[in-house]
């Protein structure tokens, strides 16, 4: 079942990017924001200070203000670099633990995604989310929360100074303050849908990319070039026009916002020198309130300016959370086999990727016995490689049963169950390291170097290890790229032999080798499959003419099942199968 994860608010996306931070890290989280405590009292600090320097010193020539008015500015502005360090580090600190944590969170999470995940979402567009999208967090989790916080804090300081000075002004200028409300919450909105669109095209623009480097040679040989240049110019133009109604929505709102500011400044100016008010405030009052004020310029601009990385921070946080909250493989199991015997049932299974496209099997019944050779033909799309892919629950059914030994497969936990079965597929998989380490991969890293030359003897792969300088322990390098195709195949059998599983899934498992080491594999892999419940997936039937049983697909339904000879003397639709590629081989 696909289960979409939940939308979540603004808010509520903050509030859980905060529970990152408590309580593993609220300690230090509590130091930055005291620090910036400290810092954002300064501000007020130094407006306030403009009073006794003018009224004490200039005008009533006080020799107390004038010996201690420069000490206390010069200790504002040592505590004020002290509070800068403390929470710029600090708070730097907690921002990377937080995003080392969910990188932590999501690569442990893409482990237990199931294949129909992978089916639908391009790799291009996960990176994205690992790299880009927690990067993007960082923003909102270190100098997002910074100015918030001390900004915040240093506007609340301003403004209490303001009132304590002046409550007429104060009101004056606060007449502004809905109009500039009004554009922070419309900013606000555009900013973060504006996000998740940059979000989505980054992710256009790293699977594009990835598909270039990894199709090169296709491209190169077809003459794809062009067709791939245009392509990417399209999404990436798209990604430029997202970034630039980014930039215009940020550029219009920092003047228009100052403007306002400038208003109310001008307001203040025009109050404050009406009769009245100069009988009633001293030089040093209104200088001091006109600090103040004229302070809140830098806060009010930071906090509209990092209203942009905020939104940026929120929609990347929440495409981290859709997909964190994405259900990952159902492993309700409770079951446990030591070693399986190998039989293996399928009992009324049918199976769709997606309901709403319709089935791709229907009422399949097969039963196989222990040490059997199995081996599934039928054309592209019709149905082998997905009813094979059943057995290790990489996708569930919707309806019917597998048994393996007589255990629903579904009862068994997902760990119990893959160990049993081995895969060798066509599409290689090899990591960047050794040789050894390729072949021992995963639960077979205790393998001893004993096992690992005898398992790559009996893939015949050991006759080209040998050749190399450093052996078993050659990097392979980026998914097998130093080595050919055959090599990487026979390495990929010498995993399976390795494993020693009772139920091995051979998926067209010497397609990648030439004649003379097909040979050798073959008779190899015949070894292997005694005593062995073997499943072959293998469109050249030459290859499984020596199975025990034969089962020949089509739409989805079993349309034949028997033995190679028993087939061709049906004259049914494997005999055509037969006849078709004999013909094309001859």
């Amino acid at each position: 079942m696909n289960e979409q994860p939940r939308r979540e608010t603004g808010t509520r996306i903050y509030r859980r990017l905060l529970g990152y931070v408590f309580p593993t890290y609220w300690k230090a989280f509590a130091v930055a924001v005291a620090a910036m405590g400290i810092t954002a009292a300064t501000e007020p600090a130094f407006a306030w200070l403009m009073r006794p320097m003018l009224d004490g010193s200039f005008v009533e020539q006080d020799p107390n203000a004038i010996r201690y008015v420069p000490i206390a500015l010069i200790g504002v502005f040592v505590l004020r670099g002290i509070g800068e360090f403390l929470s710029t580090f600090w708070m730097k600190w907690v921002a990377r633990r937080v995003i080392k944590d969910l990188r932590s969170q999501m690569f442990s999470h893409l482990l237990r995604l199931p294949t129909g995940y992978y089916d639908r979402v391009s790799s291009g567009q996960l990176l994205s989310k690992v790299i880009y999208d927690v990067e993007q967090v960082a923003g909102a989790a270190s100098n997002a929360i910074t100015v918030l916080i001390k900004d915040t804090l240093t506007v609340i300081g301003l403004f209490a100074l303001m009132f304590y000075l002046s409550t007429r002004l104060t009101l004056t200028f606060l007449i502004i303050a809905p109009f500039m409300a009004l554009i922070v919450v419309y900013v606000s909105r555009r900013f973060r849908r504006l996000s998740k669109r940059i979000q989505a095209s980054m992710g256009g623009v790293s699977h594009a990319s990835e598909e270039v480097i990894e199709g090169q040679r296709v491209i190169k040989i077809f003459g794809g070039q062009r067709h791939e240049s245009d392509q990417f110019e399209r999404i990436n133009e798209q990604n430029r026009r997202q970034h630039m109604k980014h930039t215009v929505t940020n550029a219009i709102s920092v003047p228009l916002t100052q403007f306002i500011v400038a208003g109310a400044v001008a307001l203040i100016v025009f109050v404050a020198t009406r009769p009245g008010m100069l009988e009633v405030i001293t030089v040093g009052t209104f200088v001091s309130f006109m600090t103040a004020m004229l302070l809140l310029m830098q806060p009010v601009r930071r906090l509209t300016t990092i209203n942009a990385t905020l939104q940026q921070g929120i929609a990347a946080a929440q495409s981290v959370f859709e997909f964190l909250d994405h259900h990952q493989e159902v492993d309700t199991g409770t079951k446990r086999l030591a070693r399986a015997r190998g039989e293996v049932e399928y009992r009324g299974v049918e199976f769709a990727y997606d309901p709403d496209k319709g089935k791709v099997l229907h009422g399949i019944d097969l039963h196989i016995r222990p040490g059997q050779t199995v081996a599934f033909v039928g054309r592209s799309g019709s149905g082998k490689s997905t009813l094979v892919n059943l057995l290790p629950r990489f996708y569930d059914l919707q309806q019917g049963r597998i048994l393996l030994d007589g255990h629903d497969v579904r009862e068994l936990t997902l760990a119990s169950l893959r160990q049993q079965i081995a895969l060798v597929s066509q599409h290689v998989t090899l990591f960047n390291d050794t040789i050894a380490h390729n072949i021992a991969y995963g639960s077979l890293e205790r393998a001893t170097p004993a096992d690992i030359e005898r398992a790559a003897e009996a893939a015949h792969a050991l006759e080209f290890i040998r050749r190399l300088p450093e052996g078993l322990d050659t990097p392979v390098g980026e998914n097998g790229v130093l080595l050919s195709g055959g090599q990487r195949q026979r390495l990929a059998i010498a995993r399976a032999l390795l494993k020693d599983a009772p139920v091995l899934i051979l998926d067209e498992a010497t397609s990648a080798l030439d004649t003379e080491s097909e040979r050798y594999i073959q008779a190899g892999l015949e070894a292997l499959m005694q005593n062995r419940t073997t499943l072959v997936i293998a469109h050249r039937l030459s290859t499984i003419e020596r199975a025990d049983q034969i089962v020949v697909m089509d739409g989805g339904r079993i349309i034949e099942v028997g033995r190679h000879d028993e087939l061709l003397a049906a004259d049914g639709y494997y005999a055509r199968l037969h006849a078709m590629q004999f013909n094309e081989a001859t």
